[in-house]
């Protein structure tokens, strides 16, 4: 076993983000988190999918999956560290919390049991592949902590699902002063009538109401293409949305291209309260929230009945900006957390199946 000194774990965060990883294009930052794994302490391993997969057992007892994402958007920012912050793409989402989670489970000494920490690829696409991957291969594990920036205080409870939505629409040529509805006019309309059918509360401020984002329209007279996306919150009708837009746009025009269901979970939630009593432990106030995005919470939530929260360092609204950059106290703080976090899940987990 290798515990990592404060040291070694910031250069562990500065190798990852020197290298870029925009979604599709993984491979050289999953062989460097398997040596980086193997370095720890960790047997790891390339799964078929790219995934980065790594376990240490502690004899036996509860399996705890921890999974981040390796893949980033597109996007170069400098690297750098500059007053007490490393800057970089992926500094926040999520090299910052992947890292945290293989300095935790080498640090993690009194767990008891076994530890599987996944970097998984193209969370940041429509399908999360990797994500679907873990699921289609390992048994659901006895509890699952996601990787993402939460801040080192907080706790995700949940997220919105997403239902991705393209209309496309052709008309017959005709001159551009014709009163007839041309293509590009209809698919204008379309998102209209896709907000009219979600109500004056639709909103991306609020977890309970769905969210309407416009991706794109392109197109011209005679053809034209909508991308529509919808945050949703637990238990909206998905399926009842499309075929209410479907009945008002016209048949074989509208087609459902992803669709994840919101996950959410208690304050009792075993891992909520084992990172909960950890940030406490640590000399933070711990904190719970839910998110209007999506993760791969999402995905595994989706067949994994297993108790599960997300954590990680890092201010989420720097996500995707051109100021991404990560504290590196926080980041610090946040292997502390965890690492006690998985402590307390072991011994919890372990007197229930006693």
């Amino acid at each position: 076993m290798t515990l990592l000194s404060d040291t070694a774990a910031v250069e562990l965060l500065h190798g990852m983000v020197k290298i870029p990883s925009p979604s599709f294009a993984e491979a050289e930052l999953a062989a460097h988190v398997v040596d980086a794994m193997r370095g720890a302490g960790l047997t790891a391993r390339i799964d078929g999918a790219g995934n980065a997969v790594g376990e240490i057992r502690r004899g036996p007892g509860p399996t705890v999956m921890l999974l981040g994402h390796m893949d980033t958007v597109p996007g170069d920012i400098p690297v750098r560290v500059d007053g007490g912050r490393l800057y970089g793409r992926g500094a926040v989402d999520a090299k910052g919390p992947l890292a945290t989670m293989i300095c935790a489970a080498a640090g993690s000494t009194r767990f008891r049991g076994r530890i599987v920490v996944v970097g998984a690829v193209e969370e940041e696409t429509a399908m999360s592949r990797g994500a679907v991957e873990i699921r289609r291969t390992h048994e659901p594990p006895d509890a699952l902590i996601i990787g993402e920036p939460s801040g080192c205080d907080t706790v995700v409870l949940g997220y919105k699902g997403k239902l991705d939505l393209r209309y496309h629409v052709r008309c017959e040529a005709t001159h551009p002063s014709n009163v007839v509805p041309k293509a590009s006019e209809l698919a204008a309309r379309a998102w209209t009538e896709l907000l009219d059918l979600l109500g004056p509360e639709a909103s991306h401020a609020r977890f309970d109401s769905p969210g309407p984002t416009l991706v794109s329209i392109s197109g011209g007279l005679s053809a034209a293409t909508a991308e529509f996306s919808v945050r949703i919150p637990p238990g909206f009708d998905a399926e009842g949305l499309v075929g209410a837009l479907s009945e008002r746009l016209g048949p074989d025009t509208l087609q459902v291209v992803n669709t994840v269901r919101a996950c959410r979970v208690g304050r009792n939630d075993p891992v909520v309260r084992a990172l909960s009593v950890a940030i406490r432990a640590e000399g933070g106030s711990p904190r719970a929230k839910v998110k209007t995005g999506t993760s791969d919470m999402n995905t595994l939530a989706e067949r994994w009945s297993v108790p599960m929260a997300t954590y990680g360092p890092g201010d989420s609204g720097l996500d995707h900006s051109d100021r991404e950059h990560i504290e590196l106290s926080e980041y610090l703080f946040a292997i502390g957390v965890l690492t006690r976090a998985l402590d307390e899940l072991g011994e919890h987990l372990t007197g229930e199946n006693r």
